[in-house]
């Protein structure tokens, strides 16, 4: 998103050393704010890469850089948390985790503290403000978190825990832009990381399989994998190491393919089906808890929203209600391959209001 600048304010933009977040520096440089970069180290195997990367480009377009190391922060709110999620048997989104406590957590109040007035990330998704009449003052100043143009590129999933406090402080510059347009500005300079190819991979997981490095951290204890009828298949390596609608990689020969539909902690088994549309699989009712409103108000319930509960899906009718003070997610339609641990994220057309961590699968 653009705002019109009367005199020049400061915005700390986070420099990954990647594509996005480089031009939005070279975006609000252009729009007249005073710009400058900051890097994150991490305590990852990229750091040391990335951060050269960050560097070129704040020199190149001419702002300040900054360093600051979070890699104990990031390795006890993120690394920790995901090895823990896992520990309990389910299934974290280590992305929606860092934005909130890493991004516009710990970054956004340093950078506020040294009187930034803005932070900016290359993320793709857009914010709106407006003003709304309440009975208390004539009007207030609030703030809406929108989908962004490019729909095939919008963040906004990772961004519910957003609030109008940190919201009326935060800049998306690719809210407007496509990833085509994006690198099209980005050539224009001869960076080296013009061509660079996007990361789809868990930052901090440099393994293209993420069980390598669970193996690490927890104890794997393998048991049996059984059908719907108990008669046994072969074995699992752990637990830890499948998810609900799991294809690949499960290790059962012969017929199939087989689907992971339960995980049986008690007596460690797995539990797979060779339909794919096994009814196990495509359940409608949640319990969320964390839920975060980013209006910053409970809206009146029961409420009918558009929800989804991954990343790369799309939205399906539901309603969110509370009984007995939790958080009840109903959905018009079964969904697939449920998983405790990741994030159902409610919508209003473009509009995200906000969201939760899944904590229960009801039926």
């Amino acid at each position: 998103m653009s705002r019109i600048v009367d005199k020049p304010k400061k915005v700390i933009v986070a420099l990954s050393g990647g594509v996005d977040s480089s031009v939005a520096a070279i975006l609000l440089k252009k729009q007249g704010y005073q710009v400058e970069g900051i890097f994150m180290r991490l305590g990852i195997a990229t750091d040391n890469e990335s951060e050269k990367n960050a560097q070129e480009v704040a020199r190149k377009i001419g702002i300040k850089f900054h360093i600051v190391n979070l890699s104990k922060e990031f390795k006890k709110r993120i690394i920790d948390y995901f090895i823990f999620e896992y520990k309990k048997g389910r299934t974290p989104n280590p992305c929606v985790m860092c934005n909130k406590e890493i991004k516009f957590g710990i970054l956004m109040d340093r950078a506020l503290k040294n009187k930034t007035d803005f932070i900016a990330t290359g993320h793709y998704v857009k914010s709106q403000k407006f003003v709304k009449s309440v009975k208390s003052v004539k009007s207030k100043v609030a703030y809406k978190l929108l989908k962004a143009k490019d729909i095939n590129k919008d963040q906004s999933y990772f961004l519910y825990n957003l609030n109008q406090k940190t919201l009326r402080r935060c800049l998306f510059p690719l809210g407007e832009y496509t990833k085509d347009e994006v690198r099209k500005i980005v050539g224009k300079y001869k960076f080296k990381i013009q061509n660079q190819k996007e990361s789809q991979e868990i930052c901090f997981i440099q393994d293209k399989y993420y069980g390598d490095f669970l193996r690490k951290y927890l104890k794997l204890i393998t048991g049996e994998i059984v059908d719907e009828n108990n008669n046994v298949l072969g074995e699992h390596k752990g637990l830890f190491l499948y998810t609900i609608g799991q294809r690949r990689d499960i290790g059962i020969g012969g017929t199939g393919p087989y689907y992971v539909i339960e995980m049986n902690r008690r007596k460690n088994q797995l539990i797979v089906s060779c339909n794919k549309n096994d009814r196990n699989l495509f359940l409608k009712e949640l319990i969320v808890k964390k839920v975060n409103w980013i209006s910053d108000k409970v809206p009146e319930l029961p409420i009918r929203i558009k929800a989804k509960i991954r990343y790369r899906m799309e939205e399906f009718s539901a309603v969110v209600d509370r009984e007995n003070g939790k958080y009840i997610v109903k959905f018009s339609k079964p969904q697939r391959a449920i998983m405790k641990g990741q994030s159902v994220v409610f919508y209003k057309r473009n509009e995200v209001i906000g969201g939760g961590i899944i904590r229960k699968v009801v039926g």
